[in-house]
């Protein structure tokens, strides 16, 4: 597949690799590179899967832009990302790593995060822009943030600005490690990093599910969500054949208007606010249909919301837990970081489950990171075992 140049040039140090040949060469001159930079670009705003349209490589000096429309096989570039000898910077890795675990199988080692490395520097703003703007004064264009990255040809302008996001992360990356080793926490962000190589993709909640969480659900009527969730599957079934997003299919607010008032005629379907031209000209029947459904539904079968389990009241891990996070608060001051990032709520939540009454039974707890034990584990364990 020939992928249509943009319709200008690219920076000097910036090479667009959209053929198996542009490829083979740029991972080549990659050989002896210690250190990469990388991003993807994906549509998700515009399409109903998640999938990689550009990648982004930077080294110290030179910027590439990899199309896998025209380079199919990323097998090398894959292995290239996985060998241990060589580490790859990202800003905010996960979504990056589940992407790259759903379409290719790809699995990186020797991770630096970037956004990871500003939590634990208490950065104000840990986004790559005021990251950039910040340390290195670099403006960063937001013009295309929310780009159809799938269309073809794309505009030089949108390949310029993909490449911002890596060009400078390197740069950036080396200003954060010697402040992290000057305070001490670049073994604490090591052992975040590495937790990064076992991210994977998973599906997560069920998409056919997600009507029960829609804004406002709560308040129908068992008729009313049976209408809401045949609105909500026949929506998703148009994004999947589409492959578009399911929001521009039709936004939440007139399926919940519909479901609260359903409408029986093309007439009435028309009248619903936020209902467009399109819907009522190609799809009016479709609607009509799913609305049917869920009026006709016998009363037995009507969904309704489940009842959450009441939890029995627990005064003595109650007040573990308030013992634990008044103690971890107090060592945020102390380290000047966000509670959240120096023990989040639910690490706290595992601790005052387990009960633990020394420090080597909490370092066996798998919610917890061992640069926490080191640094701040016989406080936990006394908040733990503390009377109140």
């Amino acid at each position: 597949m020939t992928v249509p140049r943009p319709s200008a040039e690219l920076p000097g140090d910036t090479r667009l690799v959209e053929r198996p040949a542009q490829l083979r060469d740029f991972l080549g001159s990659l050989a002896a590179e210690p250190i990469l930079a990388v991003d993807t670009e994906a549509a998700s705003f515009h399409r109903y899967q998640d999938r990689i349209y550009l990648i982004q490589v930077s080294t110290r000096s030179l910027t590439a832009i990899i199309d896998p429309l025209g380079v199919r096989d990323l097998t090398a570039f894959g292995a290239l990302l996985a060998d241990p000898e060589r580490e790859v910077v990202f800003h905010d890795a996960d979504y990056d790593l589940r992407l790259f675990d759903l379409q290719y199988r790809f699995r990186p080692n020797r991770i630096f995060d970037t956004r990871i490395a500003a939590q634990f520097l208490n950065e104000p703003g840990i986004g790559l822009a005021a990251l950039l703007e910040k340390h290195l004064g670099v403006t960063a264009d937001k013009k295309y943030q929310r780009a159809d990255w799938s269309v073809r040809p794309l505009k030089a302008e949108m390949l310029a600005y993909a490449a911002m996001d890596t060009r400078y992360l390197i740069q950036l990356r080396d200003l954060m490690e010697d402040r992290l080793a000057g305070l001490g926490r670049r073994e604490w962000v090591a052992e975040e990093f590495a937790s990064l190589e076992e991210v994977r993709y998973t599906a997560g909640d069920d998409r056919n599910e997600a009507w029960l969480r829609m804004k406002g659900a709560r308040q129908l009527r068992p008729r009313g969500l049976a209408v809401l969730r045949e609105l909500h599957a026949w929506r998703e079934q148009a994004a999947r054949q589409l492959d578009r997003a399911a929001f521009r299919i039709m936004n939440n607010e007139p399926i919940l208007a519909m479901a609260e008032q359903p409408p029986r005629t093309v007439e009435e379907l028309a009248a619903v606010k936020g209902i467009g031209r399109e819907i009522v000209e190609r799809r009016a029947g479709e609607v009509l249909a799913a609305v049917a459904r869920g009026l006709a539904l016998p009363e037995a079968e009507l969904p309704r919301f489940p009842r959450p389990a009441r939890q029995q009241p627990d005064p003595v891990y109650e007040a573990r837990l308030e013992r634990l996070k008044a103690t971890r608060n107090a060592i945020a001051i102390r380290l000047d970081l966000a509670p959240g990032v120096l023990c989040p709520n639910g690490t706290l939540e595992a601790i005052a489950r387990a009960a633990p009454s020394t420090v080597e039974a909490l370092s066996r707890l798998p919610e917890v990171r061992q640069w926490q034990v080191r640094e701040f584990g016989e406080e936990l364990v006394e908040a733990v075992g503390r009377e109140t």
